[in-house]
C-alpha cells in the first residue's frame, strides 16, 4: 500500500552564502521567518536549534522553505537531486507583476511561457538554483 502523502511539509535548499541568499529570498518573496537562531542566543538555544545549520527557515503558506549554508560547489539541475523549485501564484497578472518586480531588482529572468496547462516565469537565485513561478490556465483555475 502506498504512503498516503498529502503535500510537501518543507523544502530546504543548500546555499553557499547565507547572507546573500537570505537577502535575495526576503526581497523576492517577502516570506516571514519561521525559524532561525537568534543573534544573541545562549548555548542551550543554539544547541536546540542546531538542526538549522546556521540557516533560516521561512513560512510559505502551510509549508516551509529553508536555506542551509553548507554548499561548497554550484547548483546544476543536471545532477542527481533538485531540478528546480516551482512556486504557485494566483494569476497571470501575478506573473506579470513578478516579472516587473524581478526587473526592478535586477534579477535576470526568462519571458513568461505558456506551457499548455499554465504559465511559468523562470529565474535563478544567487547560487544559480532554478526557480519558477506557475499559474494554471484560466480554464484550469477554480
Amino acid at each position: 500500500m502506498p504512503i498516503p502523502v498529502q503535500s510537501y511539509a518543507h523544502v530546504r535548499l543548500t546555499v553557499t552564502d547565507i547572507e546573500r541568499s537570505r537577502a535575495f529570498y526576503e526581497k523576492v518573496f517577502g516570506l516571514p521567518v519561521a525559524h532561525e537562531v537568534p543573534e544573541h542566543a545562549d548555548d542551550t538555544t543554539r544547541e536546540q536549534l542546531a538542526w538549522l545549520a546556521g540557516g533560516v527557515v521561512f513560512r510559505l503558506g502551510s509549508s516551509l522553505l529553508g536555506l542551509r549554508p553548507v554548499a561548497h560547489d554550484s547548483f546544476d539541475e543536471n545532477r542527481v537531486g533538485l531540478d528546480h523549485l516551482s512556486l504557485s501564484v494566483d494569476s497571470h497578472d501575478d506573473l506579470r507583476a513578478a516579472a516587473t518586480m524581478l526587473d526592478e531588482l535586477g534579477v535576470p529572468r526568462e519571458q513568461i511561457k505558456d506551457i499548455g496547462t499554465g504559465y511559468i516565469l523562470e529565474f535563478r537565485d544567487p547560487d544559480n538554483i532554478a526557480l519558477e513561478l506557475f499559474t494554471p490556465t484560466e480554464a484550469d483555475h477554480p
